[in-house]
């Protein structure tokens, strides 16, 4: 039943209770005795011809109050973590409301206050008082919170949001965004938010499927909203090189990302906090690059080429790749940097030396008389990561490329991207927990979206991501111990455009667009969501409709 809307203190209550119980126990002093007395007559008790008395003053009646009910938590995906309760009435945009950066943080917030205001219909200050139906968005000192939380307050008919870094603030305007949109208004109380994990997003093919500019910021754009910081950006691949080279024009496909198209998904992806983390793949995968330069590719013992693969034992291979990485480096400014390294076909078949028997010799050469080709492969990594470690950026490379029982062993600043526990040689995930690394999830099992749906995988759905998988469960459906959880970084969803024409891209986007809420979900807080899914995919209706 709902609660009436006047009265809402209880003392309030109380003393206009009282007060009408006062007003009824007297006689002669309510409104109907006064009208039932004739005009002029005297007061009852005043002598006969005395003039009348002043009449009493009396206090005005109490006025009514509005009465809210506690408020509750905003309706928003991911959900916050935390929502304390209060009255209020809370906050909705008007005409007249601005939002506003505090002073100082100018520089820091106007790109996340311009957005906001905008999104909202709002005006936009910078360093102005903040007024009755203001939104004002401040940095908080450093350390004042765990890296991206926010804290947003709603009261006295304002809202203040205020973070320990920029992309804080900015996860906190997301979920005023997202609050307005869902309910109208932003309920009152504070909410104190932050992720549970650091690495939260998207991993999307462009090699072997062109996807446009346009395409791929609208991607960003709706990761924003999600809280997803990273957007992996696979471009190139045996079928295809995807974008301009200067250093190698040779190996670059028709179409292609141009170097300013590049630059400009760069520049939004660094307004919406996301980190753009580029690949290039090596050393299997680099067949659009063999096919301009052959006599780099790898050759078993009989001489027949192997798809993909470059020749790790010449040196020319390595200058190549090494060339690549030097011209893409400051392309993509963002902090981290994907290396590959799986699936190079001299490791996956029965015998390694024997099949190749040039590596085993650079091999021994290199690391000794017991190394093995595993080891030429290891070495191969640890160098391209020297390649690109000057640049301060994080270093990752997918499972299948870290191998057990070695001479060598790759570097231990390089992140486990773990997608599969399938391929010939591939390690369960509490190996490498065990030696300490980090691994971020790519489980090929939930989180693998492969187009045309070739050998044996099936689309993610949202539901099962939301309802069976957290981030332990890294391989198949078990998940690994919790004491290792703040080894795992966090997780993506992974495009990969095996057959190509199998979608358009507007019918991947619509196959992504719940299997990426149900992630954002799950990376921003591993327990069991408190919606059940169908209430979940309401609420990403209301927030994102299909179509």
């Amino acid at each position: 039943m709902r609660k009436p809307r006047f009265h809402v203190r209880g003392h309030v209550i109380a003393t206009a209770t009282v007060a009408a119980l006062v007003t009824l126990a007297v006689p002669g002093c309510t409104a109907a005795s006064d009208e039932a007395r004739a005009p002029g007559a005297p007061t009852p008790g005043a002598s006969a011809g005395s003039p009348a008395p002043s009449a009493a003053p009396t206090e005005p009646a109490p006025s009514p109050t509005p009465s809210y009910a506690l408020s509750t938590a905003p309706r928003t995906i991911p959900a916050v973590r935390e929502h304390i309760p209060a009255r209020g009435p809370g906050w909705k945009p008007a005409p007249e409301a601005r939002v506003v950066v505090a002073p100082g943080d100018e520089a820091a917030l106007s790109d996340e206050g311009k957005l906001l205001a905008g999104e909202l219909r709002m005006g936009y200050a910078e360093s102005g008082e903040p007024r009755t139906g203001d939104v004002e968005l401040s940095l908080g000192a450093k350390g004042s919170g765990p890296p991206e939380s926010y804290t947003l307050a709603v009261n006295d008919g304002r809202v203040r949001i205020t973070g320990p870094d920029e992309a804080g603030v900015f996860y906190g305007t997301r979920t005023l965004k997202q609050a307005v949109k869902s309910a109208g208004s932003a309920p009152e109380g504070t909410v104190r938010d932050g992720p549970a994990k650091p690495q939260r997003g998207l991993n999307l093919d462009i090699a072997r499927k062109h996807f446009t500019p346009d395409w791929i910021e609208d991607r960003l754009r709706e990761m924003a909203d999600l809280k997803l910081n990273q957007l992996g950006l696979h471009f190139s691949d045996d079928q295809a090189f995807r974008i301009e080279s200067d250093s190698h024009p040779e190996i670059v496909s028709t179409p292609h990302l141009t170097k300013a198209q590049v630059r400009a998904i760069n520049a939004l992806a660094a307004r919406l906090h996301i980190t753009v983390v580029p690949e290039i793949d090596s050393p299997g995968h680099l067949g659009a690059v063999l096919r301009a330069h052959p006599g780099l590719q790898l050759r078993d013992a009989q001489g027949r080429a192997v798809k993909g693969a470059v020749d790790i034992s010449n040196p020319a291979s390595a200058k190549l790749v090494d060339e690549l990485l030097r011209e893409y480096r400051p392309l993509f400014p963002g902090g981290a940097w994907h290396l590959g390294a799986d699936e190079y076909q001299a490791l996956v078949v029965r015998d390694p030396e024997a099949s190749f028997p040039q590596l085993a010799s650079a091999a021994r050469q290199r690391y000794g008389p017991t190394a093995r080709v595993q080891d030429l492969a290891t070495g191969w990594l640890n160098d391209r990561a020297d390649t690109v470690r000057p640049s301060g950026k994080a270093l990752k490379a997918w499972n299948d490329g870290f191998f057990r029982g070695g001479v060598t062993s790759a570097a231990k600043d390089i992140q486990v991207e773990y997608w599969t526990g399938k391929e010939i040689g591939a390690r369960p995930p509490l190996e490498y927990l065990r030696e300490g690394r980090k691994v971020v999830n790519l489980n090929d099992e939930y989180l693998y979206y492969v187009l045309g749906q070739p050998n044996q995988f099936t689309y993610p759905t949202g539901k099962r991501i939301y309802e069976q998988w957290t981030p332990l469960v890294l391989r198949g459906t078990t998940p690994v111990p919790a004491q290792y959880a703040d080894q795992i970084l966090g997780g993506r969803l992974a495009i990969w455009s095996d057959l190509s024409g199998a979608q358009t891209q507007n019918q991947v986007a619509a196959g992504i667009r719940l299997p990426l809420a149900a992630l954002s979900q799950k990376v921003w807080d591993a327990r069991t969501p408190a919606l059940p899914w169908t209430g979940f995919t309401a609420l990403a209706d209301r927030l994102d409709p299909p179509g």
